[in-house]
C-alpha cells in the first residue's frame, strides 16, 4: 500500500499528481529549487524539500539527490510526472535498487521503448507498420546516404536517442543530405550524449495520433482511445482533442488495437502512450513509445470519466485492473490548449517577468491546470507552458465555442502569451472542419499571426528582449537550437 509519495517534477503536473493524492488520503512530497517557495507545487504539499539552486543537472535532474530525498522521508513510491527524468531508465534502475517503487514501467522496458531503434526493432518482431527508413547500427555518412537514396527524398533525420524536435532535420534533396546530417548528429550529441540518428521517408502534411494505454501487473492491458496532437509548433504540441476528426470506427479499432498488442508483447506495466503517424491515405505507421503520463492526459479524462493518476498509483500498488476494455468508451469531445510565455507576433520572442494575474476560470467542462500564482515569476530557466486549459462538450463544434469563450476568461499580465495565438487557430475555418496536420502552423503562418498588443504586457516584452538579446544579435531564442529554451531536453520532449 503506498502511503507516501514524492513528487519529482515541479508546475502544474506537480500540483495535478499532489491533487489525486490528496483524494486518496496519500501524503505528498513536493521538491523546488530557491526562489520558487511560493509556487502552488510547493503550498500544495504535504512536506517539501529545497534542491537549492544551480543548473537542472544540480537540482530536478539530480537521480542521487532525488532519491536521497525519498529515503530521508520515507516514502513508498516516485512519481515522476512527465518530462525531467521521467523517461530516464538509469533514473528508474536507481530508484528500484533502493526499494522504492516508480510510478511506470521499469528501466528495462523504459530503455527499450526510449530509444528508437530498439523500439523500431521490437515493432518489427510483432508486425506493427513502420515508416519505411534506416534503423540500423551502421552511421558512416556516405552509407546513410545511400540508404537515404534508397528510401527517396524527402528524407527525415532523427536523432535515435531523442526527442522533442532535436536533432531531427527534414532533407529535401541530396545536395543537402552532408549539411543536415552534421547539424543533427551535432545537435543530438548535445541534448541527448548521443548521436547516433535514423532516416525516414518523410510523410507530406501526416496527422499524428496517440493512443493512452495502461497495464497492470497481472497482464492486464488496456486502451483509453486515441487523441489526436496534429497542432505542432517546431515539434512541440500546442492544441490536443479526442476524438480525432480522422479516424473512421474501423480504424480507430485498429490503431487502438495495435497499441494494445504492442503492450502485451513487451509486458508493460503501467500508464504509457502509443504514438503514430497517420498519411493522407489513412495508413497508420508506429512514431514512438512515452513510458509515462503526457502533458495531454486531462483530455482523455475528460471523455473517459478515469483518474489516470490514480489508476496509475493502483498499478504501482500491484492492484489488478478492476475495469475492462467493454467498459472503457467516450463521451463527448475535450479539447486542451496550451498557454506559453511566448510572444506569436514577434517569432515567439520567450516572454519573462512577475504575473499580475493567472485567471481562475471555472464551469461546467472546464478545467484550468496551472501551477503559477499571482505574484509568482516566469524565468527562461524552465519549459514556457504556464498552464493548460481543457475543455469537454457534447460535440467538437461546442467544444471550440466552450474554449473560445473560456480564453476570455484567462489573463496571464505580466509577460506576453500565445493566447491570441491559440484563438486564430480555433477560428481557422480548416481546423473547424477538423483538417489538421502537423504542417498546419507553418502553412497557415501569415493568417495565424496577431501583430496587436495590448498595453502593460509589452513592458515585460522589452525586459525579456532587453534580457536575452543584450548583445544586440537578432535573432530568436525560440528557433536558436544553442538558446536556453530549446536545450531543456529534460522537459520538453512532449
Amino acid at each position: 500500500m503506498i502511503k507516501k509519495i514524492l513528487i519529482s517534477n515541479r508546475g502544474e503536473i506537480a500540483c495535478r499528481i499532489i491533487s489525486t493524492c490528496k483524494e486518496l488520503g496519500i501524503t505528498a512530497v513536493s521538491i523546488y529549487t530557491k526562489g520558487e517557495e511560493f509556487l502552488p507545487h510547493v503550498l500544495n504539499a504535504d512536506e517539501t524539500y529545497c534542491l537549492g539552486s544551480g543548473e537542472l543537472a544540480e537540482t530536478y535532474l539530480n537521480i542521487d539527490k532525488i532519491i536521497s530525498i525519498g529515503k530521508q522521508y520515507n516514502v513508498d513510491a516516485i512519481h515522476p510526472g512527465y518530462g525531467f527524468l521521467s523517461e530516464n531508465s538509469n533514473f528508474a534502475l536507481e530508484v528500484e535498487k533502493n526499494g522504492i517503487k516508480l510510478i511506470g514501467p521499469s528501466a528495462q522496458i523504459m530503455a527499450i521503448m526510449g530509444d528508437k531503434q530498439s523500439s523500431k526493432e521490437e515493432m518489427e518482431k510483432i508486425n506493427i507498420p513502420l515508416i519505411p527508413g534506416y534503423y540500423g547500427d551502421q552511421q558512416d555518412h556516405d552509407f546513410l546516404l545511400k540508404e537515404s537514396m534508397k528510401i527517396g527524398f524527402p528524407i527525415l533525420i532523427k536523432a535515435s536517442a531523442g526527442g522533442g524536435g532535436k536533432g531531427m532535420r527534414i532533407v529535401e534533396s541530396e545536395s543537402k543530405f552532408m549539411e543536415s546530417l552534421e547539424g543533427a548528429k551535432r545537435e543530438a550529441l548535445k541534448s541527448f550524449g548521443n548521436d547516433k540518428v535514423l532516416i525516414e521517408r518523410y510523410i507530406q502534411r501526416p496527422r499524428h495520433i496517440e493512443v493512452q494505454v495502461l497495464s497492470d501487473q497481472h497482464e492486464n492491458h488496456l486502451h483509453f482511445f486515441e487523441r489526436e496532437c496534429s497542432i505542432q509548433r517546431r515539434y512541440q504540441k500546442i492544441i490536443e482533442e479526442t476524438p480525432s476528426t480522422a479516424l473512421s470506427e474501423e480504424l480507430r479499432r485498429s490503431i487502438t488495437q495495435s497499441a494494445v498488442k504492442i503492450t502485451e508483447s513487451i509486458n508493460y506495466e503501467g500508464a504509457g502512450t502509443i504514438e503514430f503517424i497517420l498519411d493522407e491515405d489513412n495508413k497508420f505507421y508506429f512514431l514512438e513509445m512515452n513510458t509515462r503520463l503526457q502533458v495531454e492526459h486531462p483530455v482523455t479524462e475528460m471523455t473517459t470519466g478515469f483518474d489516470l493518476v490514480q489508476l496509475q498509483i493502483e498499478v504501482a500498488e500491484g492492484k489488478k485492473l478492476a475495469i475492462k476494455q467493454s467498459e472503457i468508451f467516450q463521451q463527448g469531445h475535450s479539447i486542451e490548449l496550451r498557454l506559453y510565455a511566448e510572444d506569436p507576433a514577434n517569432n515567439f520572442l520567450p516572454s519573462i517577468g512577475k504575473l499580475k494575474t493567472t485567471g481562475n476560470i471555472q464551469g461546467r467542462g472546464i478545467r484550468f491546470d496551472c501551477g503559477l500564482n499571482p505574484g509568482n515569476k516566469v524565468t527562461i530557466d524552465f519549459d514556457p507552458m504556464l498552464a493548460k486549459l481543457i475543455v469537454h462538450a457534447a460535440t467538437r463544434k461546442d467544444a471550440i465555442v466552450k474554449c473560445l469563450n473560456a480564453l476570455k476568461e484567462i489573463s496571464f499580465s505580466g509577460v506576453q502569451t500565445n493566447k491570441e495565438f491559440l484563438k486564430e487557430i480555433l477560428q481557422n475555418q480548416d481546423f473547424q472542419n477538423g483538417v489538421t496536420y502537423t504542417s498546419f502552423i507553418s502553412e497557415n503562418k501569415e493568417s495565424l499571426m496577431v501583430s496587436k498588443k495590448t498595453g502593460n504586457e509589452d513592458i515585460p516584452h522589452i525586459i525579456a528582449s532587453f534580457y536575452l538579446f543584450q548583445s544586440g544579435q537578432n535573432k530568436n531564442i525560440a528557433d536558436d537550437p544553442n538558446g536556453p529554451w530549446s536545450n531543456l531536453s529534460g522537459f520538453r520532449n512532449l
